[in-house]
């Protein structure tokens, strides 16, 4: 179907203005970063401009405490999901089972409830085992969420796989650990790799279920909020421009090593 000079002009203006009401949030955290005063207002000051906070924030190890919990919370979370979504995402998409239909709806109900609602649940639930909540019941919270985020992102790349290159290395005496090794392993990387860059993000940035099961050890989000509430300084944009500009930094390479290996394996 031709499109009209006159529709292209509108879906180029329609997707500039989605563009702008996506980002402009984030324009608006770099313009309270940068400000010298505690907030910003229009017309805006040239003079007002400054980096202070960015080196304030680099430089405070109370903010370096609570990344370190986050990086722990999320990595470690990531690691799990990944690893828990990878054979499940097989279980959902690749192989006939008598329960098959049953575990693709149970695998999706975590996604339904509210995250607050999840991590009260949750703070009962390790409260009534006697277990004190910390980083790694964080852990085992964002893991029960994401989990599911993972294998729904890698079942989608294994409902692609060509279930005869397994059937042929089967074929030719090769047992099931070589063949997941050297055969799924592989062709699962691309959802591999997705799934965990959705992991790392949705953990690191996660605040619901943080607040109910951290405990003492407060991640990032927790203290971001606490500084919003009370004692607010434009070092907390500041450190969201960098935790954005740290996430875009890692897909880069991420993405950046994905098409490394591609060329490789193409050569």
């Amino acid at each position: 179907m031709l499109i009209s000079r006159a529709q292209k002009t509108g879906l180029s203006l329609y997707a500039t203005l989605t563009l702008l009401l996506f980002y402009f949030p984030l324009v608006c955290l770099l313009v309270a970063a940068v400000s010298q005063k505690r907030y910003f207002s229009f017309p805006y000051p040239l003079e007002n401009v400054t980096t202070k906070w960015f080196a304030e924030a680099i430089a405070s190890e109370q903010v370096a405490e609570y990344v370190g919990v986050s990086l722990k919370i999320a990595s470690l979370t990531t690691v799990l999901s990944v690893g828990i979504g990878f054979f499940a995402a097989l279980a959902y998409a690749r192989h006939a089972w008598k329960c098959r239909r049953m575990f693709q709806k149970i695998v999706l109900l975590p996604l339904f409830f509210p995250q607050s609602v999840l991590g009260l649940a949750l703070l009962m639930w390790f409260n009534f085992l006697g277990v004190t909540p910390c980083w790694q019941t964080a852990v085992i919270a964002h893991t029960v969420w994401i989990a599911p985020i993972a294998t729904l992102i890698m079942a989608i790349q294994a409902y692609g796989l060509d279930p005869s290159l397994e059937e042929a290395a089967r074929d030719m005496g090769a047992g099931t650990p070589r063949i997941l090794a050297r055969i799924t392993l592989p062709l699962m990387a691309p959802g591999m790799v997705s799934a965990a860059c959705f992991s790392l993000l949705l953990s690191w940035g996660n605040f619901a279920l943080s607040l109910y099961t951290t405990g003492a050890d407060s991640a990032l989000p927790e203290w971001l909020y606490a500084r919003m509430t009370g004692g607010y300084k434009p070092v907390v944009p500041a450190i969201g421009i960098l935790s954005v500009v740290a996430a875009v930094a890692v897909l880069l390479l991420l993405f950046g090593a994905m098409k490394l290996a591609a060329k490789r394996r193409a050569a």
